[in-house]
C-alpha cells in the first residue's frame, strides 16, 4: 500500500512539474516587446551608419571597408587591453614559479600592443589612402 502512494505522489508531482513548465513556456515570448524594438532601434541605426559611410566614401564597397574597420578600431581596444592584462598576469604571477613559461608573457604582451597599434592606425591609412590614393 505505501509504494502505491509512493509511486501515485511521485506522478502527480511529475504531472504537476510538467503542466506548470508547459503553462510557463506557452506564456512566455522569446523576447518582449521591449527588447524586440531596441533591437530594431539598434539594427536602423547600424544600416544608417553603414548608408552614411557609403555616401562619405561614395562607393558601396569603401563605405562598407570604412564602416568595418570602424568597428575593429571601437572593439580592438577592450580586447587588446584585456589581452595585455592576461599577458601581465602570465609574466608577472605564472612567470615568477614557471621560469620557463616568463617570456610567454611578455610576448603576448607585445603582441597585443602590436595590434592594437594595428587596428588603431589602419582605419586612418584607409582614410588617407582613399581620399588622396583614388584621385
Amino acid at each position: 500500500m505505501k509504494k502505491g502512494m509512493i509511486i501515485v505522489t511521485i506522478i502527480v508531482l511529475i504531472m504537476g512539474i510538467l503542466w506548470i513548465a508547459n503553462k510557463t513556456y506557452a506564456e512566455d515570448k522569446a523576447i518582449d516587446d521591449k527588447t524586440e524594438s531596441k533591437i530594431v532601434e539598434i539594427k536602423d541605426n547600424a544600416v544608417k551608419t553603414l548608408d552614411d559611410y557609403k555616401v562619405k566614401y561614395g562607393s558601396d564597397t569603401y563605405g562598407t571597408v570604412a564602416y568595418i574597420l570602424n568597428l575593429v578600431r571601437i572593439y580592438s581596444i577592450p580586447i587588446c587591453f584585456l589581452g595585455i592584462a592576461v599577458g601581465a598576469i602570465h609574466q608577472y604571477v605564472i612567470g615568477i614559479r614557471k621560469l620557463d613559461t616568463l617570456e610567454r608573457g611578455m610576448a603576448f604582451i607585445v603582441t597585443c600592443v602590436t595590434l592594437l597599434i594595428i587596428c588603431q592606425i589602419l582605419p586612418l591609412a584607409f582614410a588617407v589612402f582613399v581620399k588622396f590614393g583614388r584621385g
